[in-house]
């Protein structure tokens, strides 16, 4: 059992630092640019990293960001369950025009979060920390341009 100890610790301490966010999830990267501002954005492009997000991570840095890609246009309601940090989300349709922008989403810890609706058709959500599309200037309409796989 001594021998285990250490092994056993370092998977506890890996674990508590996975959940706390100070490590990404190895998500493929990308990078997304508006109004002349690039972000590196992390890609959520299964329904498991979709439905993973930001959640439980701490810090997001003012030019990073994470891109979920949708594999159609459509409705896609977040939320913001578990997510620890204010967020400006943004629905961006297949001709990467924004579409729908919530500003400073809060986080919802509580068992039962509000969903955030757009009322437009988009293909790609990009989150951002929170106060970056007001500090850019984003705005309904304008267009974003992509690098990602």
């Amino acid at each position: 059992m001594e021998k285990a100890l250490p092994a056993i610790l370092f998977a506890i301490l890996t674990v508590i630092i996975l959940a706390s966010g100070c490590i990404s999830q190895n998500l493929s990267q990308g990078r997304v640019c508006m109004r002349g501002s690039c972000f590196g954005v992390e890609l959520a492009k299964t329904p498991e990293e979709r439905a993973t997000g930001l959640m439980y991570r701490e810090h997001l840095d003012l030019d990073k960001g994470m891109l979920f890609v949708f594999p159609e246009e459509g409705i896609y309601p977040f939320w913001m369950k578990n997510t620890k940090i204010h967020l400006d989300i943004i629905w961006i349709d297949a001709d990467k025009r924004v579409v729908f922008i919530e500003r400073d989403a809060v986080p919802c810890i509580s068992e039962s979060c509000p969903s955030i609706t757009p009322d437009k058709e988009a293909m790609y959500v990009l989150e951002l920390t929170a106060g970056t599309a007001d500090r850019i200037g984003i705005q309904v309409g304008d267009f974003a341009s992509f690098e990602i796989d």
